[in-house]
């Protein structure tokens, strides 16, 4: 008999869990980043299978967790295909991400939100010029990739919660 799947409560405290020793580049709680693509992923109207894989986006990327646990995790196959569509490869160049991303049913509404996080000018401001001109650039660039239009620079300042 399968197990049943891990509700968005699990999904969140096992992400937490995974991600708990984590900081980003401006030293702040990884969590803190997944909470608000998480927040980002529900005010877009996504559904629970986007808001899971929301939070464990990251997840393989960051050696948090691994490809093996994701493939036998409780969790719905959308979700599965979701994470490991935001899952960048070593060397893999961005296009051929964003056009996996576009590939994967419900990874573009969450890459959307990540994006709209990470470029935060909020977040941004408390990078170095060199480290966080670099990142505007390939956020930027990500979004061109993506056909995704600029998105207000106080939206995701505002949701911080």
């Amino acid at each position: 008999m399968p197990q049943p799947l891990l509700s968005l409560p699990a999904v969140e405290t096992l992400a937490r869990s995974a991600h708990a020793t984590q900081t980003d580049k401006a030293g702040r709680p990884y969590t803190e980043h997944l909470q608000a693509v998480a927040a980002g992923v529900t005010a877009r109207g996504g559904d629970e299978d986007q808001i899971a894989a929301a939070w464990l986006h990251d997840a393989i990327e960051d050696d948090a967790l691994t490809e093996t646990w994701l493939a036998e995790a409780p969790l719905t196959a959308r979700t599965k295909a979701i994470v490991l569509a935001l899952t960048k490869r070593e060397g893999e160049s961005p296009q051929t991400y964003a056009a996996r991303i576009l590939d994967t049913p419900g990874a573009l509404l969450v890459k959307q939100s990540d994006l709209a996080h990470n470029a935060n000018p909020a977040r941004l401001a408390v990078l170095d010029e060199p480290t966080r001109t670099r990142l505007t650039r390939k956020y930027a660039h990500m979004r061109n990739l993506l056909g995704l239009p600029d998105e207000p620079a106080a939206e995701e300042a505002t949701s911080h919660g």
